[in-house]
Order: structure tokens, then C-alpha cells, then sequence
């Protein structure tokens, strides 16, 4: 059993090493569901961190299904990453009607290699996730990233434990949202390689003046004065739980 942070900051990628997190999956765009983070961000934690890294590839929030541009950006962005000496990649692709975009896909792995290749929650909102599963097998990403097409992974249990079953070892399979110590040991029941979730924490940023009536953003889903970080605590204590329950890493 792996467990994977999804962090969007050095600060958070520490923490995650620090609390004995296998990997770090490294975003930008928290409030967008994780776009590629910068090539800044990408350098600097690949220089703090001892740990698996891999680096979220995905050029907008929205939709996942690009067009040629889109996808040169991912192209480049690729290979920035395995400049850096990044261990992994995340992206994921679909077609307008919701089934996996394989030519794209499977183009993409071939140039990450030999980065490794997780095939993120676009499968969530795949058509058949089935027939997904079976597309991305075809693709050779080795690892598919899944809340079972629920909003939470504990919601989606019932399918990712279907989806370990019908893959047969043939790719990975790692739930994530919503994941948390309380809810640990069960999704590990399913059968799922790995855990992957952020383990967050909230606190006020260091700024004491707050000028009123501006914002950075024209949708606030969040207070603009918050720090959204991942706190060791939280993956020390979803890790001592596995460990509990005598969950194999």
C-alpha cells in the first residue's frame, strides 16, 4: 500500500516527505482541481525531496478533453519534467463523448518514458469506466487515480474494488478524495495499490492588512487570506492507522 500527497507547495512536499508519505503528486491550481504547477515549484522540489515525484500535466482547469494546442503544451510541459528529473507524470484524456482519448494517451506515455504515467480523475467522469479501464491498460500508463466515480473515494468503494478486481494486476489502481485516517483501513480493504489524498490543513497567511472590497479572483470559493497546506499530522496519522490495521506497504 502506497501513499501518495497531493501537495501544491515546497512547504506542503516537505511535510509529506517528513511524515513518511511514499510519493509527492505536485499541482498548481488548487481551486481548479490541480493544473501543471510551475516549472519553479517543479525544480525546487525536486531538489528537497528524496521521495517519488510526480507532476500534475494539465494545461487549464475544466474539461479534459484538448485540443492541438492544448496538447503541445502538455508535450513541452512533459518534457520539462523529465529535464528536471521528475519520476512521474499525471495527465488524462478524454473524447468529447466521455471515453478515453487512447491515440492521445498512449502518444503521451511513449514520450514521458521512462517517467511513469498515472492516468488522474478524468477516468471519474469517463462514460464506462469499464471500458476505461480497459482503454488506459491499452495506453501503458502504469497507474489510474480514481474516487470510483463518486464524489469520495468511500462513496465510490464498490467500484474501485470492481475495477481492482477486473484490472488483474495489470495496472494500479489508487483511491483518492476524501481520503483521510478515518476512512483508511476500509478503502484499503477494496484492494487498491494506493491512498492518495492531500491531508489538509487551513491557516491565516502572514498578511495582517486585508484591503476590502478586491479580489484576485471573479469566483471565490475560498477565503483569499487562507493558507491551504498539507499537514504532516494528518499523513502520520492515516500511515500509523494502515499500520494498525496491518496493511502491507
Amino acid at each position: 500500500m502506497q501513499v501518495e500527497v497531493c501537495a501544491f507547495s515546497i512547504e506542503s512536499c516537505l511535510n509529506a516527505q517528513q511524515a513518511g508519505a511514499h510519493r509527492v503528486e505536485l499541482c498548481g491550481g488548487l481551486y481548479e482541481g490541480g493544473t501543471t504547477p510551475s516549472y519553479g515549484l517543479i525544480q525546487r522540489a525536486r531538489s528537497v525531496l528524496s521521495i517519488q515525484l510526480y507532476v500534475m500535466i494539465r494545461p487549464r482547469g475544466g474539461d479534459f478533453c484538448y485540443n492541438e494546442e492544448e496538447l503541445e503544451v502538455m508535450r513541452l510541459d512533459i518534457l520539462a519534467a523529465k529535464k528536471r528529473g521528475v519520476d512521474g507524470v499525471v495527465f488524462g484524456l478524454l473524447e468529447p463523448d466521455g471515453r478515453v482519448d487512447i491515440e492521445q494517451t498512449k502518444a503521451l506515455v511513449a514520450l514521458a518514458k521512462p517517467m511513469g504515467v498515472t492516468f488522474h480523475r478524468a477516468f471519474d467522469v469517463a462514460s464506462d469506466p469499464l471500458e476505461a479501464l480497459e482503454a488506459i491498460i491499452e495506453t501503458g500508463a502504469e497507474r489510474i487515480l480514481t474516487s470510483g466515480q463518486q464524489n469520495t473515494a468511500i462513496e465510490g468503494k464498490e467500484l474501485i474494488g470492481q475495477l481492482v478486481e477486473k484490472s488483474k494486476g495489470r495496472i494500479e489502481i489508487m483511491a483518492g478524495s476524501g481520503v483521510n485516517a478515518d476512512n483508511a483501513v476500509l478503502l484499503a480493504k477494496t484492494g487498491a495499490n494506493a491512498l492518495h489524498l492531500t491531508g489538509k490543513a487551513v491557516r491565516q497567511g502572514a498578511m495582517t492588512y486585508h484591503k476590502q472590497g478586491v479580489s484576485m479572483a471573479s469566483v471565490l470559493p475560498a477565503d483569499e487570506h487562507e493558507i491551504i497546506y498539507t499537514n504532516e499530522a494528518n499523513i502520520k496519522r492515516l500511515i500509523e492507522r494502515l499500520g494498525e490495521e496491518k496493511v502491507n506497504f
